[in-house]
Formats: C-alpha cells, structure tokens, sequence
C-alpha cells in the first residue's frame, strides 16, 4: 500500500502526479474534484464536519471516507487530521498564504473576472449557512439577545468591525449592549461585570484569536450564555459555546470572508427587532430624537 501523505504540500504533490499519470495510484474525476477542493480550503477542511463537508462538496459522507482510504489512510479522520496539524503548526502563514494564493489567481483574471469569481464564492458561502442554520439554535438566539439583562459583543482583528456592527445595531433596540470591552480598559474588568444568564456573543474563526476563545471559556464557566460566530463544530469556542453558527468563509480575499457572518448578523437583528414589536420602536424612535437634538445643538 502506498503510504499516506504527511503533509498538506505531500498531499498536493500527490493529486498532481494522479492527474498526470505519474502515480501507480488511481482517482476517479469526482474523487479528484473533491480532493481539489479540500486543499484549495484548507481551514474550512481542518475544521468542518465530514457531514458539511460532504453536504458542500455535493456528495455522500461515505464517499469522503473511501477517498482518505484511497489515499493511504485509516478513515476521513486522519486525512483531516492532516489539515489540522499544518494549518495549526502553520497559523502564523495564514494570512499571507492566502495573499500568496491570491497571486496565482492572477492567470485566471483579474479586475472584474476575479471580483465576479469572489461574488460565486460569497453565493457559495451564502448557501452554505443557511443550509446549516437550525430553526430551534436561530430562535433561541434571537429569544436571548431579546431578554437578556446585559448582552456584551467580542471579536478581534477583521471581527472587530462585525463585534461593532451587532453591538451598534442591537443598541438601536434595546439598552445594556455593548463590545466587551468599549475603552480598552481590560478585558477581565469588562467580562466581571457580566453575570450569570447574560450574553457574550463570541466571533472568531482560524487562526483563532486566543484573548476571544480564552474570554468565551471563562464566560460559561460563569454561567454566561456564550453564542459563537465561528467556521466549524472543532472550533474552539463551539467546545464552550451554549449556542453556536457554524458560518462558511471560504474566501478568495487574502484573509477570512466576512459575508456570510454580516448576512447572519443583519438576520439576527431583524428578528430581534421583530421580537421587540412595539418596544423597540420606540427604542429606535428615541434614538432618532435624541439625534436630532443633538444635530440642532451642534
């Protein structure tokens, strides 16, 4: 038996020779296609289920299994297994290897062609949560950010601009919403002042910032409701998350797309303001006052 590939470059290697026909090994063009695209997405590879997996590559979870049996392993999840260790030994590439792919997009086309390629991709990933969106985990959701006294937001890096989104959007609706840590005084100060049945909604996908996963652990050892935005059930904050979305970013970009999660926040808060009726209205109605006396003043 051939030997299985130990690294993501061995696994590469080895796909290139079965297509040319340099390898005693044979792949059927399905199996070939599905091959491709788990190294063309490596971190949604490491990380997502083989039931997604196979729901997104479009076949059966059994057909996964045979292909990393082909390839030399003892079932899918050595093959994944693989993924994991390279993607986590490598995490501190991960940017610039997808500016790097990027790169050699190029020979496909540039200006519009790669923007129109990065539009199928985001439809893509659309499709891909909301196939994945549980009706019961999505209302629950929706129930918490409602009623619950303090609901607090945390993401870094790229997430910090969502982080703000959501606290700025349901702050329009209902009062104690916030980032976690609004003054940059300390995250464990702004996490103390949270109590048990509040709500930490937690974002982050790979490379996992470590000060969000660490703050979401110590959050529902607490009793806090922790709702994670993150890329797979062996995420991280999914292992302590009391709800969590699973949300698809492939990405032609050279960092995590961020359009699948904007479509999950702008959902989430339309049904809060749904859920709110008469109160948030006139939430939104005070806000809108209070604008304009300040616009008068200024």
């Amino acid at each position: 038996m051939t030997d299985a590939p130990a690294t993501l470059d061995a696994l590469q290697t080895r796909l290139e020779d079965i297509r040319a026909g340099h390898s005693e090994m044979r792949l059927g063009k399905r199996s070939q296609r599905v091959l491709a695209t788990l190294l063309d997405t490596p971190q949604q590879s490491a990380v997502s289920s083989i039931s997604d997996l196979a729901q997104r590559l479009s076949v059966n979870a059994s057909t996964l299994t045979r292909l990393a049996q082909r390839l030399g392993y003892g079932g899918f999840s050595e093959l994944q297994e693989v993924f994991r260790r390279e993607l986590t030994d490598g995490g501190r590439h991960f940017y610039s290897d997808l500016a790097a792919k990027l790169a050699t997009d190029r020979q496909q086309g540039g200006g519009l062609e790669r923007l129109a390629r990065m539009g199928r991709q985001e439809s893509a990933n659309f499709s891909g949560l909301l196939a994945r969106l549980d009706a019961d985990t999505y209302q629950r959701c929706v129930e918490k950010l409602a009623t619950a006294k303090r609901v607090r937001v945390h993401g870094q890096r790229q997430f910090a601009s969502l982080a703000s989104f959501l606290a700025y959007g349901l702050g329009m609706l209902r009062s104690e919403v916030s980032v976690l840590n609004p003054g940059n005084h300390g995250t464990a100060d702004a996490l103390a002042q949270m109590e048990p049945d509040d709500v930490l909604i937690a974002i982050s996908c790979f490379p996992y910032t470590t000060n969000v996963v660490t703050t979401a652990q110590v959050a529902a050892r607490h009793g806090i409701n922790v709702i994670a935005l993150t890329d797979g059930e062996h995420s991280p904050l999914a292992q302590v998350a009391s709800e969590t979305f699973h949300v698809p970013n492939d990405s032609l970009f050279f960092s995590n797309s961020m359009c699948a999660f904007m479509l999950l926040a702008q959902g989430l808060l339309s049904e809060v303001a749904d859920t709110l009726g008469d109160k948030g209205l006139e939430a939104l109605k005070q806000r809108e006052k209070m604008i304009q006396e300040l616009g008068a003043a200024l």
